[in-house]
């Protein structure tokens, strides 16, 4: 397994992490891999009691990515206490962008990563 795929296989568990933070019930996440890039979806449901934990979706997954950094740091992923904002900066710094989409009870993500 190369590097690239164990990156891609660390945001799919911190994801997974982060929705078992807000009490999913329903995680569902699956990985399309093409020539040189990971296509990451995820469909989660979640308690309404977290529902301000996804207005951090946006800005940390969609923000700066930092190959450097996430050379650096991507082993630490899923490292941090379940739900950590910190973890989806570091997903963030991973990926090249995120299509969002958050529901009154449903979340579907949608990251793309080059390789």
């Amino acid at each position: 397994m190369t590097h690239e795929e164990k990156k891609t296989a660390k945001i799919v568990e911190e994801l997974t992490m982060f929705f078992f933070a807000l009490e999913a019930s329903y995680i569902d996440a699956r990985i399309e891999r093409e020539e040189d890039r990971a296509v990451i979806r995820v469909e989660a449901d979640f308690n309404p009691a977290y529902a301000d934990k996804l207005s951090h979706l946006d800005p940390y997954l969609n923000g700066k990515k930092n190959d450097g950094m996430g050379d650096i740091y991507w082993e630490l992923a899923g490292s941090g206490d379940p739900g950590e904002t910190s973890q989806l900066l570091l997903i963030g710094m991973m990926i090249d962008r995120a299509e969002i989409s958050v529901t009154e009870n449903r979340v579907k993500l949608t990251l793309f990563r080059t390789y």
